[in-house]
């Protein structure tokens, strides 16, 4: 967690954007994600100088002698920050302008440099050198405090992951939706989801609908503090870890970018995180993952020329919501599992549809766990109401016995559009309890949580919605007799109408 000097560093470095002219979070979290790329490729080549030096291999700086940009060449270390930084404010936007930015988009070819395929067409937007030279020194002011934090947290013995906290800090300036059905999940939920299904080292983790990478994010932090042990120390599990362990799809370019800067801060070298279209042709995965943690838009409907032909022959249907879900199915290896949110039209809509992708889940597939989240947890972004579904693919073997039902109530936030942090917070019972199953069998469905048979949701069109089961207990509430509350309501105008008669005559009405 970030401090309190950090963080208003942080807040003043958003106000100078906004006092400059990008007022957008999406364009301003963009450009502080090019900058710091530029600010971390120099310190990553210093690193590599200093290593190459003590172990006396020799090693080519990219910004060693005259280095090309376009038909133009330069004095390579006139690109790094360190260097730049320095420079009058008129003298260093015209270098961003016409040789940093150019720069980066063609270091695709630079193996030591997992950051630049996402550079590829970044668009430096700042619109002036003086909002440009105060967002540097803002930014070099921001990295010597990280660096500060980060050495007292080594010291005490913690995981220090300053970076990736100022970063998710960032990221939490995202307070509007995005397009198409795209809003920001909220942190502790995806952490009680990535809890809920303990990754292991082994695993392989995608989310066909990644925007900033949240899920991959916390599924790496989770690994990294529960286990590891076998992920950091292991040769072969560390490898897997960095370079192969975690897949992001998405259609936002800007949201890739993000995402892939929010991986590599979290110390990801090379995520897998890709421009694609997850319900077109273009995914063509099929059981390749063992884990699928997703958010997916809830756009409505699509048109359906461009769903991807095995989607529809699992699920005849326009609406994304439902398609997505046929699309895990196909992504998991047999045995994988996969978290995800829905909104709550999923578990109880009527349609064709609906009843097929859900009977799916039920008689082909062992359905776990659906957990009924109260409307306000995505505000201020939509106040929809949404479920969690867990299940494995067991490909047509069915599995599924009981279905685990919880009624959510409280997040641990206020469910007004301010959400304040709140005592009422049912994630650490639900954790809980869905790791002790055995443990439901004798609760009453008056519960927050119990179990229900697969015949009864059989025999109930296969819906999912806890209320279809939740059986409510009513407290009789007794009144006064009618001859009592008579009698208080007559002395309760007695009292107001002797006040208002002394009113009067305090007034000399």
């Amino acid at each position: 967690m970030i401090t309190g000097e950090i963080r208003n560093k942080i807040d003043a470095l958003w106000d100078t954007f906004a006092a400059g002219g990008l007022t957008n979070p999406l364009e301003v979290i963009e450009q502080i994600t090019y900058l710091m790329f530029i600010h971390d490729l120099d310190d990553a080549d210093n690193t590599h100088i200093k290593e190459s030096t003590m172990l006396g291999i020799s090693y080519d700086s990219i910004f060693e002698g005259k280095v090309s940009v376009g038909d133009k060449t330069i004095d390579g270390k006139q690109l790094k920050w360190s260097v730049f930084r320095d420079f009058p404010a008129e003298k260093m936007f015209n270098l961003m302008n016409d040789y940093v930015f150019p720069f980066i988009k063609n270091l695709h070819d630079d193996k030591d440099s997992a950051y630049s395929k996402y550079m590829g067409d970044a668009i430096f937007k700042l619109p002036t050198a003086g909002l440009l030279s105060k967002v540097v020194d803002s930014l070099d002011d921001i990295y010597k405090t990280m660096e500060d934090l980060q050495s007292q947290e080594q010291g005490n013995n913690h995981r220090a992951d300053v970076r990736g906290d100022v970063y998710e800090y960032l990221l939490n300036k995202l307070s509007t939706a995005g397009l198409n059905g795209q809003f920001r999940t909220p942190r502790h939920i995806i952490k009680m989801m990535v809890e809920l299904m303990d990754p292991s080292p082994n695993d392989t983790i995608a989310d066909p609908a990644c925007g900033t990478s949240g899920f991959l994010v916390s599924a790496a932090e989770y690994l990294k503090d529960n286990k590891e042990n076998e992920v950091l120390l292991n040769p072969a599990n560390k490898e897997h870890y960095m370079n192969d362990m975690f897949t992001g799809y998405d259609m936002d370019r800007t949201m890739l970018r993000i995402g892939a800067m929010n991986m590599m801060t979290h110390g990801i070298a090379n995520p897998h995180i890709e421009y694609r279209d997850s319900l077109s042709d273009q995914n063509s995965d099929t059981e390749k993952y063992s884990l699928i943690l997703a958010n997916p838009p809830f756009k409505g409907s699509l048109d359906a020329d461009t769903v991807s032909t095995d989607l529809l022959k699992v699920c005849k249907t326009k609406k994304t919501e439902l398609l997505f879900l046929a699309l895990f199915l196909r992504m998991l290896k047999i045995g994988g599992r996969c978290a995800c949110i829905v909104p709550d039209g999923v578990l109880f809509g009527s349609s064709k549809a609906h009843k097929e992708i859900r009977k799916k889940l039920v008689e082909d597939n062992r359905l776990e766990a659906v957990i009924s989240m109260p409307s306000g947890v995505f505000k201020p972004y939509a106040g929809v109401s949404t479920a969690v579904l867990i299940f494995t693919k067991t490909g047509g073997h069915g599995g599924t016995d009981k279905v685990w039902f919880y009624d959510m109530s409280a997040d641990g936030f206020s469910l007004d559009d301010k959400r304040t942090p709140v005592e009422q917070n049912d994630i650490p019972d639900i954790i809980e309890r869905f790791k002790n199953l055995d443990n439901e069998a004798g609760r009453k469905r008056t519960d927050k949580s119990f179990l229900v048979n697969k015949a009864e949701i059989a025999d109930n069109n296969y819906d999912l919605s806890i209320n279809r089961y939740k059986e409510i207990k009513y407290v009789p509430v007794e009144y006064p007799p009618t001859e009592e509350i008579l009698a208080e309501i007559m002395k309760l105008d007695a009292e107001a109408t002797k006040d208002l008669q002394e009113l009067k005559e305090m007034l000399g009405k």
